[in-house]
């Protein structure tokens, strides 16, 4: 079965975040985010708004096109 989008979407983030070594924790004070609220993102259990989506991308050094393309490939 495949993942729903905001799943896939968690999954492409939390990919991004262990190849740059990062725990949840440790990237959540990062880009000051509660770590319970980022763990739910990668779960994929929040509905991301642009600019949250936008802030954690940043804080991964990576576009926010590009994982989105990556969780829509995954979650179709």
């Amino acid at each position: 079965m495949k993942p729903t989008f905001e799943q896939a979407l968690g999954n492409a983030l939390r990919r991004r975040r262990v190849a740059l070594g990062y725990s949840q924790e440790t990237f959540a004070d990062e880009i000051s985010m509660h770590r319970t609220y980022y763990s739910a993102i990668e779960r994929g259990e929040k509905n991301l708004q642009i600019d949250t989506l936008r802030r954690v991308c940043t804080g991964l050094q990576v576009p926010a096109w590009q994982v989105l393309r990556e969780a829509d490939a995954e979650s179709a």
